[in-house]
């Protein structure tokens, strides 16, 4: 059965300072009606990868807000884990076989949680492909699905999704009442339950945001080896195809060959819902070789929050090569910091560079290299998109938006009441700097204020 995640409790004013009182006032003003509302969260692990971060700041807010809130995880085998990661791979464009056997593994593991679910709700958030049968199997036994809005939340680039799997899938969204996309650009044209998009976004008062002592930075990198008076370029992210980590092996050794001090930092958390980054892992190590300027950590080396922190404050240049990504929030954490950063053109990355104003894009190994060669050479340049990236993620990307946006989508649904074969539009739709603008109601902009201004 779904299993209970603590979380550390949380204030909405430890965000003051960051985002100002405007933007508190206006949370504390869109919560007002929500306050008792009884909200469940449902995803895949409580560890590793960005829906659990987000989870650890979203749903202590929640409860501050008068909010009750919980955050549960479903019950699954490593069988499952192996045809979600699949599934995981399909919806971003990856050809896979998809079998029948495949199919009953996941259909068997979201019924049986499905009946073990017990209480009633008036939000419930699934993320994710992994559980999203589940309020099929709830509509099994109770045809009033637990009393709740049921809200899909898609982390993934679905632009390309295998027309097998997305079906299959699809089939079962379509009977939520609402689904939540990072960018417009993922919704498919054929879902039907109302579409809010909403990018994700950073805590700045968790301990992988908040700034560093230099002693404590260089403690940490002495603690793993790493020179803190020579050069670093890092990428810090799952070891999944998707994130081409063989391919920032190639950029580093092509900066080596005229920067022969360079280290390169590659950094993951394995998440137990997936079974691949240990096949990587591997790949990544081989393929390192006996290079001790090559440094592969992972939480099963001591790393964590703190850890990660002094990663990205130490580099010089952090990048991120992905061939897809739904999101990234390892990028705005690095902005966050005032890092110069190089990103592909994959998905949510370039929204966050505000294409290209506060970081650097580049797409082949070659293009990684001479921009991340340009910043390392140049210190001005560096300072100069640290300062601008910094401020882009204030006023976008910060949890109190994130948190924000999705008070706006509740109020939406109880509003209208739409179901899934009464279908909405509402749009929490964003500018080019991806800040919200607003929501869309039966085709009709609902006025407020913009939660990204401070």
């Amino acid at each position: 059965m779904p299993s209970p995640v603590s979380v550390t409790p949380k204030s909405l004013e430890e965000y003051r300072q960051h985002v100002g009182d405007a933007v508190i006032a206006e949370i504390e003003e869109l919560a007002r009606p929500l306050r008792g509302a009884r909200v469940l969260h449902i995803n895949s692990t409580a560890f590793g990868g960005g829906v659990a971060e987000l989870l650890n700041s979203i749903v202590p807010l929640l409860h501050d807000l008068g909010i009750d809130a919980e955050w549960q995880v479903i019950d699954a085998t490593p069988e499952f884990f192996n045809v979600t990661k699949s599934m995981h791979n399909a919806m971003q464009g990856m050809y896979i076989p998809w079998t029948n056997a495949m199919a009953d593994t996941w259909r068997e593991v979201n019924r049986a949680n499905a009946e073990a679910m017990t209480g009633h709700y008036d939000f419930v958030y699934v993320h994710d492909p992994q559980p999203a049968g589940l309020l099929y199997y709830v509509r099994l036994r109770d045809s009033g699905g637990l009393g709740a809005k049921w809200i899909w939340r898609c982390h993934l680039d679905t632009t390309e999704a295998l027309p097998e799997v997305w079906d299959f899938v699809r089939t079962h969204v379509q009977l939520y009442d609402a689904a939540v996309f990072t960018m417009k650009e993922y919704v498919r044209s054929d879902l039907g339950p109302q579409v809010a998009i909403i990018p994700p976004a950073i805590d700045p008062t968790s301990t992988k945001n908040t700034p560093l002592p230099p002693n404590v930075v260089r403690e940490v990198l002495q603690r793993y080896e790493i020179d803190p008076d020579r050069p670093i370029i890092a990428q810090i992210s799952r070891f999944d195809p998707w994130k081409d980590p063989l391919g920032v092996i190639d950029t580093y050794r092509l900066l080596k060959e005229h920067r022969p001090g360079l280290q390169l930092l590659m950094v993951a958390s394995m998440a137990n819902d997936d079974p691949e980054a240990w096949s990587f892992y591997e790949r990544i190590v081989r393929k390192a070789g006996e290079d001790y300027d090559i440094h592969v950590l992972t939480n099963l080396n001591g790393v964590g929050n703190l850890e990660v922190n002094t990663f990205q404050t130490a580099a010089d240049v952090v990048m991120q090569k992905s061939l897809r990504e739904g999101f990234g929030l390892v990028i705005s954490e690095a902005l966050w910091k005032g890092k110069p950063f190089v990103g592909s053109s994959a998905g949510g990355i370039p929204m966050q560079l505000d294409n290209g104003r506060v970081g650097r894009i580049a797409n082949t190994t070659a293009e990684f290299a001479d921009q991340i060669g340009d910043l390392l050479d140049d210190r001005e340049a560096r300072e100069s998109l640290g300062g601008a990236a910094k401020e882009h993620v204030r006023a976008n990307y910060l949890t109190t938006r994130l948190l924000a946006d999705h008070l706006r989508l509740m109020n939406s649904l109880s509003a209208n009441g739409s179901g899934p074969k009464q279908r909405t539009a509402l749009s929490t739709s964003t500018d080019a700097t991806g800040g919200a603008k607003g929501a869309r109601t039966n085709g009709k902009r609902v006025r407020s204020k913009p939660v990204r201004k401070t």
